[in-house]
C-alpha cells in the first residue's frame, strides 16, 4: 500500500490505520509539508509526485496494489492567490501519480477530495449528487482529479473511491499523532494556540443567517477519516465498483461553539476579535453521510464537537510546539 502524502497530517492517521488493518504501508513524501517524525507506520520514501518515474520505482520495488493519494496543497486562500502551484501539485501531481499506476499495473486509487468540489451548496445537507461548482482553484484541482477517474477507469480498469471531507479536526486518540501545519489554518487549533498564549483568533463575520451568526461547519474527527478510508479500500477491492462519498458528521457547529468548547476543555479563555466575512465563505456546509454509513458500514467514533478538541488539546498540551520541537 502506498500512501502519497503520508508524513501529513490526515496521511499520518491513515497509515496507522491501515496498518492496524494488516496493510504493510509504504509512505511517498517530498517533506515539504509533512513532518519525517509524523512517519511511525511503514517505509518513508522521499520522492515529488511529480516525478512519475520516481512514483513508478516506488510502486513497483514494493509490489504495491493500491494507493491512497493524499500529497496535495489544501489552504483555500492560498490558492486564490497562487492557482499556478495548486494547480501544478494537487492537479499534475495527482495525475502523474495516475500515469504511474497504470504503467506499473496498480489498480486501486483512493483520493482525498473535499467539500470544496461542492462550492456555495444550494441544499443542506449536501449529498454526493450535489452540483460540484467549485469557487477557489483548490476546490477546482480536486474535482479536476475526480473528473479524470472514471476516464482512467474506461481506458485502464482502474477502480476508484474519492472521499470527499468536510472540516477535518483533531488528533490521534493515542497520543502519537496530530496537526502541525505551518502556518496552521484551521480553527480548532488556533483557537487552542489563543487559549495558550498564541496570536489571537480571528473570527470572520458575524452576521451570517445562522443562530449566532458565525458560520456552521461540520467538523469529523481524522481519527474517523482515516478509519473511513481503511473501510473504502476494502469495499473497493471486495466490489470493484468505484464511486464518492462524503465524509462527515451530519452535525453541523458554529464558530463560537468551537470557541466555547476550546474555553471548556481547556479552561482558558480565547481572546479574539471580529473580522470581515471572508469572500466565499458559504454560511453553512455540512454532509449527509448517509451513502458512506450504507455502503463503507462507516460510523464516527467521535460525533460531537467536545470529543474532538479534547484529543486536539491532549495533542497540543503533549506537543505545544509540534513535531520537531517536542
Amino acid at each position: 500500500m502506498l500512501i502519497t502524502g503520508g508524513a501529513g497530517y490526515i496521511g499520518s492517521h491513515a497509515a496507522k490505520a491501515l496498518s492496524r488493518a494488516g496493510y504493510q504501508i509504504v509512505v511517498f513524501d517530498n517533506l515539504a509539508a509533512g513532518h519525517r517524525e509524523a512517519v511511525r507506520y511503514g517505509e518513508l520514501v522521499e520522492g515529488d509526485i511529480t516525478d512519475v518515474a520516481a512514483v513508478r520505482d516506488a510502486l513497483r520495488r514494493r509490489d504495491i496494489f493500491a494507493v491512497m493519494h493524499f500529497a496535495a496543497f489544501l489552504d483555500v486562500g492560498e490558492s486564490v492567490r497562487d492557482p499556478v502551484r495548486y494547480y501544478r501539485n494537487n492537479l499534475v501531481g495527482a495525475l502523474s501519480v495516475l500515469e504511474a499506476m497504470v504503467a506499473e499495473g496498480v489498480r486501486y486509487f483512493v483520493l482525498s477530495s473535499t467539500c470544496a468540489t461542492y462550492g456555495e451548496p444550494v441544499e443542506i445537507p449536501i449529498v454526493e449528487t450535489h452540483p460540484q461548482r467549485p469557487i477557489n482553484s483548490y476546490g477546482e484541482t480536486k474535482l479536476a482529479v475526480e473528473r479524470a477517474l472514471p476516464h482512467f477507469e474506461r481506458a485502464h480498469g482502474l477502480r476508484w473511491v474519492a472521499l470527499r471531507y468536510f472540516n477535518a479536526a483533531g488528533a490521534d486518540p493515542d497520543g502519537e499523532l496530530g496537526e502541525d501545519h505551518s502556518p496552521e489554518i484551521h480553527v480548532i487549533p488556533r483557537a487552542i494556540e489563543a487559549a495558550t498564549g498564541g496570536p489571537g483568533l480571528h473570527v470572520f463575520g458575524d452576521d451570517y443567517p445562522t443562530p449566532d451568526g458565525t458560520c456552521l461547519r461540520d467538523y469529523v474527527h481524522v481519527a474517523d477519516l482515516a478509519e473511513a478510508h481503511v473501510r473504502a479500500l476494502q469495499t473497493l477491492v471486495e466490489t470493484g465498483a468505484s464511486s464518492a462519498y462524503n465524509l462527515g458528521t451530519g452535525h453541523p457547529y458554529s464558530v463560537r461553539d468551537v470557541i466555547d468548547t476550546v474555553e471548556r476543555v481547556t479552561n482558558q479563555q480565547v481572546p479574539w476579535t471580529m473580522a470581515p466575512r471572508r469572500p466565499g465563505d458559504p454560511a453553512v456546509l455540512y454532509a449527509a453521510p448517509h451513502k458512506a454509513r450504507a455502503e463503507l458500514g462507516w460510523q464516527p467514533r467521535f460525533p460531537d464537537l467536545e470529543s474532538i478538541v479534547r484529543t486536539a488539546w491532549a495533542w497540543h498540551r503533549m506537543h505545544p510546539h509540534g513535531y520537531a520541537r517536542a
